[in-house]
């Protein structure tokens, strides 16, 4: 028997894919489910009811089994049935997300009604997965003190940490580091739909935080049916309602004055003319912030047992001041964050085994205030100069899902959804007739009276009002329980378009930067800019710079990926997780014509499994091994598929008029480009290497978890992760046509940069002087690159006490360490946002002394977190961490004599001629975070109402996640800022709230 299921099985996996067709899938739970044993399976079937009025009832197997399947979350009733008649009853049961609650009943003698599975109970360890993943409840997020996010969320979970690159989501939380990968490479969903940013892969919207009803972080091992991130996966699913009403509102309060002030910013070097170490360059310690938060919820049925709905709203306001650098143009901002978040939920059961599920869902910031001079002297606000930009990001999602129980084995579910982020950025009061000056204390001071002097534009670049990101996705799933197969089938359909995107320097077109070099060194040798001493008005090393800059356009991607998969019950002890992924991608110019089409299977095999070894679900060993592919994100459609035009040219000047701008000028240089954005659209056939590969990883887990006595679980988890291939630009184009043009080829011109795969040969499309398209092959040595590298490895153990009436808490610590040559899409020591066209990999110059300890390497990460229940009216809370840091870079001019070959200024790893690997300069401070939290219930309220405090950076440590790295503005000259705290904890700031819930 078993034999000839084996044989079968791909015949139906390959009947299941017919059926289906092609497309792309990655299906992301929204549901739980029921499992357990039967003692005596005779007659026997379980009936399952929910508080959202579904009743399923299945079947027992011969084997005393059985399993009731994607259920929507919520609280079940699970009855044993025998014969007809009613023997036994669990109630409260509870669902975890992808998780199945294990049910079981012993001998059935008598009727049992009313015996409860309660919250209590220590749970039993989940044998029926081999992923790692955390899941917060929203009891849990009630009771720890929390920002309000999904990534703050989600930094529970062990391996996850804030990026030091100071990047941020569409409404500006905080973005993370999953196990060394960049913060672009995770994925976000809100009840199954994708909601990440499709243009740079930098975070999603979030669910008003009082409507989460679980969120799952994915940390790695996941299945087949999940891809598109080599980082993690944070899945919200929102809350529901059911056949009880229920309604609550909630107001929160941080006030100013229980705000810490920020540390002040200083010079850290000296130059002749102006700044010097120790002078203030950002007094931080001036800003000043207050947040509002005001949210209520109503949920009930509207059909009982049938139609139900739920419905939440958050609104927060933030308003503060926000004083900047002394040579900024906008020095003091007082400023106001809106914040208005939304969410509805309707699930019909149009019968047991027909279910539709409408989402709806809203997280937007809207932002505007007033510019004010500053005193920077006597820290006092001056006149108002002007008015913020009114910017308003983030956006809306709308989705339906069908799930259909055909039969107890069939299982179908089909979700179509749309997304829309807005990327709104006007002026407040915008002077078209005047320019933007930039780096006025580099002003000659001979020529402004010893004082900087600029005007009233604070607007450098201007963006289409219209412009935003789009994502349609449609999906298809099919699992059948066939045996001890539990079989899966998937197709998911995701289209993605940037609109109207990219941007222009205001005013006329360009904008001005001010600059002082050595006069008798050459300003970038690579971009035959030379020393100024040889030029009129040059001879103290003072220059300007006219930056041209242009980039419009709308662009879109495609995403297509199939899976199958088979969880094999071997036996009792042994659970078996097979899948096979394939992923499909293709990117497309703002003409519609693509430039990276990547059809041919690209398989990604999932293998798992799982042993209970005592057969009591009380100790799990499980493993895991996977690759994971990411797709292109649509950012390299505005650069190097685009038509970008970004230049600078370089003049020395006489003169400085009222206005801040250069009189004159004597140029000294051509319009550069160390990209080469000239403005000319390339040819889609060029644009990438041939045979171009996605940037893909695999990873391998191997783990327990084990019970400890009645009232404690502990584990550990050895992980590695090891990039295989990786996307980027190459801008080096003078080393291409040097090998066109020995192979015989004659290439006038190239691309500005060609999207390849770093750390491999590659073969270009050119087009010669007769347009003809002609192949130039690259060996890495040609390049002068090293190798791709990017490995991690982690030890991982904790140790969790489940919530006993009493009290919770977990304790987690991670060894880790990430290391090589690329941190991935992104660079955040340089805080470099054009996901997949990072500096790195550019030109090989920039890649010397570049290997070593990875931006998001942070060896050590111990967290704590739990509650106390003290009586019964008060609660208090706790949430510990404590991070390493990252390693320290420093980047300069190339090599001893402090040149640029490679056309990037000071972006080379040399500190003051000296050659600086990533931590050779040492290690950022540890950072420390206490976070503190207390309720009080009072009981004359029943319970229905609480007042909440909450102190959030108890200690007020203000540690650096990330410096300055530059050491030099120009060769040989100290750059002032080199080592200030760019990236910082926030101040101690402390929440209050009261809430009421019927």
């Amino acid at each position: 028997m078993q034999t000839r299921i084996t044989l079968r099985r791909p015949l139906l996996f390959a009947a299941l894919l017919t059926a289906l067709g092609t497309g792309a899938a990655l299906a992301q739970s929204t549901t739980g489910g029921i499992s357990g044993q039967v003692n005596d399976p005779q007659g026997a079937t379980v009936v399952v009811r929910g508080s959202n009025g579904l009743t399923r009832e299945v079947n027992v197997d011969d084997k005393g089994r059985y399993s009731a399947s994607q259920l929507p979350l919520g609280t079940y009733s699970v009855t044993l049935r025998r014969n007809g008649a009613d023997v036994e009853t669990r109630k409260d049961v509870g669902l975890r997300v992808a998780a199945s609650t294990d049910v079981s009943f012993g001998a059935a003698t008598a009727n049992l009604e009313g015996v409860n599975v309660s919250a209590s109970r220590l749970p039993d360890i989940d044998v029926t997965t081999v992923d790692s993943r955390s899941v917060i409840t929203a009891e849990q997020l009630s009771r720890l003190p929390l920002a309000r996010n999904a990534d703050e969320i989600a930094r529970l979970a062990p391996g996850v940490v804030s990026n030091s690159g100071g990047y941020t989501g569409p409404t500006g939380a905080s973005l993370n580091s999953f196990g060394g990968s960049a913060a672009s490479e995770n994925a976000y969903y809100i009840n199954g739909f994708n909601v990440t940013d499709p243009q740079r892969g930098l975070g999603g919207i979030s669910l008003p935080y009082g409507a989460i009803d679980q969120q799952e972080t994915y940390t790695g091992g996941y299945s087949a049916q999940y891809g598109r991130s080599d980082g993690g996966v944070i899945n919200q699913v929102g809350k529901r309602g059911s056949n009880e009403w229920h309604v609550g509102g909630q107001i929160l309060w941080e006030p100013a004055f229980a705000r810490a002030e920020t540390s002040n910013t200083y010079y850290t070097n000296g130059l002749p003319s102006s700044p010097v170490a120790g002078e203030l360059y950002r007094p931080n310690a001036q800003d000043k912030s207050w947040v509002t938060t005001v949210s209520s919820y109503i949920g009930g049925p509207l059909i009982k047992d049938k139609l139900f709905f739920f419905l939440a709203g958050e609104f927060e306001r933030q308003e503060g001041s926000t004083h900047n650098a002394v040579d900024s143009t906008s020095p003091d901002v007082q400023y106001r964050y809106n914040s208005p978040r939304w969410y509805s939920k309707v699930d019909w059961n149009i019968t047991d085994n027909n279910i539709l599920e409408l989402t709806g869902a809203s997280n937007t910031r809207k932002t505007s205030g007033s510019v004010y001079d500053y005193d920077y002297t006597n820290l006092t606000r001056g006149e108002q100069i002007g008015s913020a930009d009114n910017i308003k990001t983030g956006g809306h999602v709308f989705s339906g899902k069908y799930t259909g129980y055909i039969t107890d084995n069939l299982t179908v579910s089909a979700l179509f959804g749309k997304m829309k982020l807005s990327q709104y950025d006007q002026p407040g009061a915008y002077d078209p007739s005047l320019t933007y000056v930039d780096g006025l204390i580099n002003q000659n001071p001979a020529l402004n009276d010893g004082s900087p002097r600029g005007n009233n534009q604070n607007v450098s670049t201007l963006y289409n009002a219209d412009r935003s990101q789009r994502t349609t996705n449609t999906r298809f799933d099919v699992t059948y329980v066939l045996g001890d197969h539990t079989l899966s089938a998937g197709i998911d359909n995701e289209v993605t378009r940037a609109i109207d995107q990219g941007s222009q320097a205001s005013g006329d077109g360009y904008y001005w930067t001010y600059g002082r070099a050595d006069p008798n060194t050459p300003i970038s040798t690579g971009l035959g800019v030379p020393a100024t001493g040889g030029i009129a008005n040059g001879q103290d090393g003072y220059y300007v710079v006219r930056h041209v800059s242009s980039s419009l356009a709308s662009v879109r991607s495609s995403q297509r990926a199939q899976y199958i998969e088979d969880k094999w019950q071997v036996n009792d002890r042994w659970l078996l997780s097979l899948g096979l992924r394939n992923d499909q991608f293709e990117n497309y110019n703002r003409d519609g014509d693509a430039y990276v089409t990547q059809h041919r299977p690209q398989w990604a095999p999932r293998l798992g499994f799982s042993w209970d070894v005592n057969g009591d679900a009380s100790f799990k060993v499980y493993g895991n091994a996977g690759r994971y592919y990411l797709g292109l994100p649509l950012n390299p459609g505005l650069n190097a598929a685009g038509a970008a035009l970004s230049t600078s040219q370089y003049f020395t000047y006489s003169g400085i008029d009222g206005q801040g701008l250069p009189t004159g000028l004597t140029s000294f240089s051509q319009p550069v480009s160390s990209n080469n954005y000239y403005g000319v659209l390339p040819d889609p056939r060029t644009v990438t290497a041939k045979n171009l590969k996605s940037e893909y990883q695999d990873e391998f887990i191997l783990g327990f978890t084990k019970t400890l006595g009645h009232d404690w679980v502990y584990g550990a988890k050895l992980t590695q992760r090891i990039l295989r291939s990786a996307i980027d630009d190459y801008c080096d184009t003078d080393r291409i046509i040097a090998k066109a043009a020995s192979l015989g080829y004659d290439v006038a011109t190239t691309n500005s940069c060609y999207l390849f795969n770093p750390g491999r040969a590659s073969t270009f499309n050119l087009i010669d002087t007769s347009g003809q398209l002609v192949s130039v092959p690259m060996t890495n040595a040609e390049f002068g690159f090293p190798r791709l590298e990017r490995r991690y490895y982690a030890l991982e153990s904790f140790l969790e006490h489940p919530f006993d009436g009493r009290w919770y808490g977990k304790v987690d610590y991670v060894f880790s360490r990430s290391y090589g040559d690329t941190e991935g899409q992104l660079r955040s020591d340089v805080q470099a946002t054009a996901a997949s066209t990072s500096p790195d990999w550019d030109n090989s110059y920039l890649m010397e002394n570049n290997n070593g300890p990875t931006n998001n390497d942070h060896t050590h990460q111990l967290k704590l977190y739990g509650y106390y229940q003290l009586t019964p009216e008060w609660l208090v809370s706790a949430n510990l961490s404590f991070v390493s840091g990252a390693p320290k870079v420093c980047l300069g001019y190339y090599g001893p004599n402090l040149t640029d070959p490679g056309k990037y200024g000071g972006q080379y790893h040399y500190c003051d001629g000296v050659a600086a690997t990533p931590g050779s300069q040492g290690r950022l401070p540890w950072i420390r975070q206490l976070d503190l939290g207390t309720t009080y219930r009072p009981a004359f309220a029943e319970g229905k109402l609480s007042f909440t405090a909450s102190v959030f950076n108890a200690f007020n440590d203000q540690r650096a996640l990330n410096r300055y790295p530059y050491s030099q503005t120009d060769p040989g000259v100290a750059d002032p800022q080199y080592g200030q705290a760019v990236v910082r904890q926030l101040p101690r700031y402390v929440r209050l709230g009261v809430s009421y819930d019927i």
